[in-house]
């Protein structure tokens, strides 16, 4: 390409995605990339692209001699600006794929205002396999129809979240990034300071002791679309930084938390044109792990199914069953009977380490044990074309764990055979998905909906929400022999619970809650500690020190000093909800500029070393292990 133009002062009139057969008859101006050029000797037809979509714009040897020599030069990705007008195409020339499909640009003038590298994948393409090359030129990546549409989605989302809680009384209130380390379960990002030598400040892990100060200062219903930032191994669903919607109110119960997330979840799903209807229903942790076996339970697949009654005393002995434990089988739809080799595939997914084992070659457990295998698979409902696996506790393997709980409360040796189970059904679902086709339903209704319709599809049968309550207020930590936090110190027990903080920590229950929806934990919440006797309490029952205390959490601990509420909040992750809403198999198709599984920036090189001056200016000399 020779010299190219100048924009000058050309105005875009129109974007390209918007023209319809409406428009016909009408001068436009349209700017974008060119996303394919098709040259048919006196015509040349571009595909002119921006964010809105793609318009056809027709480059005519007589009409626009100056326009037509330029366009045999243009290439994708070349940016340009189309001045014509509009007409209707031949209805033989009508593209119904296309919105704008009935209509093309006939151009007068062209100018071609950039060229471009050849670059490594054209934004034209439906899939890019490569991620690292996607992530690398993630500003081409983004310029793809699908990236743009999962970003206008999650700007909607967003945008109706806001306008749903500011509906409901919440002040939106930001609070800061550089905060002080209150560790949180995660590691903290430290950030030097080079006014205070040696001192470090944290990045958010949340906003958790802010919003509660906020509850403390009289703003009664406080939100924040919070970035948020924890030192974790990265997975499919979590990020080093990410963005949750975060809450808190003055004086609520459970129930008064649960409608305010209902109704901006409703308002954030209608956003992306699916109904979510109202309201969700709620099970207990312990019912959550029996029929699941997670707390984080997919309700697209049958659940566990309590076979302990198929089996004698004699058939567990012969097993080598803990008869103490939980016998449990659960299914996967039309997966059939499986050979060995695939079977021994599988068995990498079990968790060995949760003291339960498994049996997943039926057809050999029915010729040793006929009368059981027929009750297993008539107690779980399965038909000959279902995958069967049986899981229970491993009488060889002992958690050295408390027993005690409440009755008809769940010890830990239980919910480790359930979580065994759980985890095995969740992976054995994913690797079998084409087979039981359970998810296929929300596959449809993400590619169904269309929030510009105006006509929103039912949500009901693809999404399935669900609140978890009751969970355990401590977990046994094996490594330690100590009861640590199962949540952040700031979450209160039930009341009826208090008296067992230190006789029996296995029993008390936390008054926090987590929203699930499709085996995604979407966010979770607590009521809040209020009283500082109680705080302390609390922190006398984790080891925690009032010397400790003070250090980590002072000013809070002197802000409930001042006449605190009762308070409660939650938070829930705006990149999951747009993730399961845009149909993404992983955070990175919703975040723009997201870090590998390495947790590196490919774009931005990110992180790289530093200057030795920009190092002694905030003190610090690193010291890398041989």
């Amino acid at each position: 390409m020779g010299v190219l133009d100048y924009l000058g002062n050309l105005e875009r009139t129109h974007m390209c995605g918007d023209l319809r057969a409406a428009n016909a008859g009408q001068a436009v101006v349209v700017m974008g990339w060119v996303n394919r050029r098709r040259d048919h000797g006196n015509l040349i037809f571009l595909d002119l692209r921006d964010r809105s979509g793609i318009c056809q714009v027709v480059l005519d040897a007589e009409l626009t001699p100056d326009g037509h020599r330029k366009g045999e030069h243009v290439r994708p990705e070349y940016v340009v600006a189309a001045v014509g007008k509009v007409r209707l195409r031949d209805k033989d020339a009508i593209n119904p794929k296309m919105v704008t499909g009935e209509i093309e640009i006939e151009a007068t003038e062209l100018r071609v205002l950039n060229d471009t590298k050849l670059a490594p994948f054209s934004p034209a393409e439906d899939a890019i396999q490569n991620e690292e090359t996607r992530l690398k030129y993630r500003f081409i990546d983004l310029r793809r129809a699908e990236m743009q549409r999962n970003f206008r989605l999650r700007h909607e989302i967003t945008r109706a979240v806001r306008e749903s809680l500011s509906g409901q009384g919440f002040l939106e209130i930001e609070t800061p990034i550089l905060c002080k380390s209150t560790p949180e379960g995660a590691r903290d990002f430290l950030v030097p300071s080079r006014v205070h030598p040696g001192e470090f400040y944290a990045l958010p892990q949340s906003p958790q002791i802010f919003k509660q100060i906020l509850m403390i200062s009289g703003f009664d219903r406080y939100f924040q679309v919070a970035r948020c930032f924890r030192d974790e191994d990265q997975r499919a669903d979590r990020q080093l930084e990410f963005t949750q919607i975060d809450l808190e109110m003055s004086f609520p119960r459970q129930e008064t938390v649960f409608a305010v997330v209902e109704r901006f979840l409703a308002a954030a799903f209608a956003a992306a044109g699916v109904t979510l209807p109202a309201p969700f229903p709620k099970i207990t942790y312990d019912q959550a792990m029996r029929q699941f076996g997670s707390d984080k339970p997919d309700l697209r697949l049958p659940g566990l199914t309590d076979v302990r009654s198929a089996f004698t005393d004699e058939n567990l002995a012969a097993l080598q069953i803990d008869p103490a434990l939980p016998v449990v089988a659960f299914r996967i739809p039309n997966v059939g009977e499986l050979s060995r080799k695939e079977r021994e595939d599988n068995w990498p997914m079990f968790d060995k380490n949760k003291g339960a084992k498994f049996i997943d070659d039926f057809k050999r457990l029915a010729k040793g044990f006929p009368e059981a295998a027929a009750q297993v698979r008539e107690l779980a409902g399965a038909s000959e074309a279902d995958f069967v696996i049986i899981v229970a506790g491993d009488p060889a393997h002992h958690i050295k764990a408390s027993d005690t709980k409440f009755e008809g409360r769940l010890s830990e040796r239980e919910i480790n055979v359930y979580a065994a189970a759980g985890n095995f059904r969740t992976e054995l679902a994913k690797k079998y998905t084409d087979r039981h086709g359970a998810f296929k339903v929300t596959e449809s209704a993400v590619s169904e909906a269309d929030p510009r319709s105006g006509k929103p599809i039912d949500g009901s049968a693809a999404f399935h929400p669900i609140w978890i309550v009751d969970f355990p207020m401590f977990e046994y930590d094996l490594a330690t022999g100590h009861w640590v936090p199962a949540h952040h110190p700031f979450t209160a027990p039930h009341e009826q619970d208090m008296a067992n903080l230190v006789t029996d920590p296995a029993s008390v229950r936390a008054n926090c809650y987590d929203l699930a929806m499709n085996g995604l934990e979407l966010g979770s919440g607590s009521i809040r500690i209020h009283r500082k006797d109680v705080q302390q309490q609390i922190f006398a029952s984790l080891g925690i020190s009032d010397e400790e205390a003070r250090a980590r959490f002072g000013f809070f601990l002197d802000a409930l000093e001042y006449g605190t509420p009762p308070h409660g909040g939650v938070a829930l992750g705006l990149d999951r909800i747009v993730m399961l809403l845009a149909g993404a198999p992983s955070l990175r198709e919703v975040i723009t500029f997201p870090k590998t599984a390495k947790a590196i920036d490919l774009m931005a090189d990110a992180p790289t070393t530093v200057t030795e001056q920009q190092l002694k200016e905030l003190h610090i000399r690193t010291v890398l292990k041989d």
